[in-house]
């Protein structure tokens, strides 16, 4: 009973906070925060900043994968999501690894970990974190940059585990257009930096929020439609060859 009415009760913080958010809005926050925010530029240039830990082994790699012909790319990326009302700084680094070659001449890629910090959404209790959500392409073309497909979990005050914008079913797919063109950082180690961004994907409504789903979408105004959402991303890579070891 007693737990029945602190759940009520944070419930009921929550609705009040995304109440406030909805009357307030989110300008005012996002250009203080965007002020602050670290930028890819401004990081080090060494290997140091990024982890190989989550590299594919070579064992997850394609039978009769050649070391001397794969590498794993570690990347950290900052920048800006705007999905529904959230309008936020992403200023703590998202990290992705994969492994990309070839086999008997065909393009080949192993994904291997994807991580994030959950961000705060201002004037509210609740944080959201991009998750990885099962699909990823990193091999540019003339169109874009490469694809990923993301899931962003809500947690907070009442909040059900497994509440999420999008779903490893339905995910929100990223198709990730260049912004800055590849400029080297650093040659001995190789540090590549760049832009991307994608300003066309659909904001689906929530999963897994139950009776808080429909607060949930109302405050955050989801769906939101093709166009009116973005994710802009300043990023660093840096590469290692397998054939110098796991």
């Amino acid at each position: 009973m007693l737990r029945h009415a602190r759940t009520a009760r944070s419930a009921r913080r929550l609705a009040l906070s995304l109440a406030t958010l909805a009357v307030v809005g989110t300008s005012t926050a996002t250009a203080s925060a965007e002020a602050s925010a670290p930028t890819a530029e401004a990081r080090p240039a060494t290997t140091r900043e990024f982890d190989f830990g989550a590299c594919p082994s070579l064992s997850e790699l394609p039978a009769g994968a050649d070391p001397g012909a794969w590498r794993c790319e570690a990347m950290n990326a900052v920048g800006h999501l705007t999905l529904g009302r959230i309008d936020q700084p992403l200023g703590k680094a998202l990290t992705i690894t994969f492994a990309e070659g070839t086999v008997n001449g065909e393009f080949h890629q192993v994904f291997g970990e994807m991580r994030a910090a959950p961000v705060r959404i201002r004037g509210t209790a609740l944080t959201i974190t991009p998750r990885y959500a099962g699909h990823s392409d990193f091999q540019s073309n003339d169109e874009r940059r490469g694809e990923l497909d993301l899931k962003f979990r809500l947690s907070g005050p009442a909040v059900p585990p497994g509440c999420s914008i999008g779903t490893d079913a339905a995910p929100v797919r990223l198709v990730l257009k260049e912004t800055e063109a590849p400029t080297v950082v650093s040659p001995d180690p190789l540090v590549v930096s760049f832009g991307v961004e994608d300003k066309r994907f659909a904001g689906p409504t929530t999963s897994g929020c139950g009776r808080l789903g429909p607060v949930l979408d109302a405050a955050l105004r989801l769906p939101s439609p093709g166009g009116a959402n973005g994710i802009d991303l300043d990023a660093r890579v840096a590469f290692r060859s397998y054939s110098e070891g796991e």
